[in-house]
């Protein structure tokens, strides 16, 4: 984490330092609106980190191994895929959750498929999708996206299952 901290870091302070030196307030400007963001965004992220926190220590250990963890196999995979695609809310949300999965002990590709579901089937998403794209595009893309999740878990777990991420 001390990487990308640090990286956008000195890219806020490079964009911040360019804002002041044009001398026209644009860099109060964009305090402003980063402020704003901030405050819309930081009840989500607390309730996101209590959810990522407590998953890790109210589910036994045991039951996490059994349903998600390497030795549960392409059940796992599934139950990955599945969680993902009901998952709620946007990056913020769904990202902060799989960190505390990460910790929590499931297999690799019970991430990989948990976040791939999420970005490809995002049920939450869907009633948007289809009245802004309509039906028969929203159909297409699920139908042609349908087996990624499951296929990237199960990717994730032949290629990369010995290697711990957390």
């Amino acid at each position: 984490m001390v990487i990308p901290t640090v990286v956008m870091g000195v890219l806020a302070v490079v964009l911040l330092s360019l804002g002041y030196y044009r001398g026209e307030g644009e860099h109060l400007q964009g305090l402003r609106s980063g402020g704003g963001m901030i405050l819309d965004i930081l009840p989500l992220l607390l309730c996101a980190f209590i959810v990522a926190g407590m998953v890790q220590v109210l589910l036994p250990r045991d039951l996490i191994a059994k349903w998600v963890g390497a030795e549960s196999g392409f059940r796992g995979i599934l139950v990955g895929t599945v969680a993902g695609g009901l998952a709620p809310g946007g990056p913020y949300v769904s990202l902060t959750i799989e960190a505390g999965h990460l910790r929590s002990g499931p297999g690799i590709g019970t991430n990989v498929a948990f976040l791939t579901g999420w970005s490809l089937w995002a049920i939450a998403r869907l009633p948007m999708e289809v009245g802004i794209l309509g039906w028969k595009f929203t159909f297409i893309r699920l139908a042609t996206t349908f087996f990624f999740p499951p296929v990237a878990g199960w990717l994730a777990h032949a290629f990369f299952g010995q290697w711990n991420v957390a």
